[in-house]
């Protein structure tokens, strides 16, 4: 079975701005609830659909498909809840890992979050400078959820 093992971190400060080179995505959901989600994609020019479950601590079953483009883009502008997610996803080679960082736009705007993923869920991982506090387990940082809630519509002290 394919899995995600993941940890997320909110993101302080520019400098990893310096080496990290940004992607277009767009996604959205056409089912989500606490046990699963169906999410649309288009990361640059490449469409997919990902299928994943439910995260028992870091780790969750996950399958992804890419399709073509033209039908991810039928289904996110027919199929998928609103709001969808617009983000950069920029990507940074640290060491051995390589980090994400999704710099979202749209109802999401002002949110940046950082994930590294791992192949064991007790992997150390050497927190590069730029990193702030960790929101794996806050499940309010998920996109699924930021779909349902974005960002802009949260209160100011519930932001981290």
């Amino acid at each position: 079975m394919a899995t995600e093992i993941e940890r997320k971190f909110l993101v302080v400060g520019d400098e990893w701005r310096k080496s990290a080179i940004g992607t277009s995505y767009r996604q959205g959901y056409i089912f989500s609830d606490v046990r699963r989600t169906v999410r649309v994609r288009v990361a640059g020019e490449k469409g997919f659909l990902t299928i994943k479950g439910t995260a028992v601590g870091l780790v969750r079953p996950e399958f992804e498909y890419a399709i073509p483009t033209e039908d991810a883009t039928l289904m996110l502008d027919t199929l998928c809840d609103r709001p969808l997610i617009e983000k950069t996803r920029h990507v940074l080679r640290q060491g051995d890992l390589t980090w994400e960082i999704d710099e979202f736009a749209g109802e999401n705007q002002g949110l940046i979050v950082a994930e590294v993923e791992l192949s064991d869920e007790n992997q150390p991982v050497e927190l590069p400078s730029w990193i702030g506090p960790e929101v794996s387990h806050d499940p309010r940082y998920f996109n699924a959820a930021l779909a349902k809630n974005p960002f802009s519509h949260w209160k100011e002290e519930a932001r981290g």
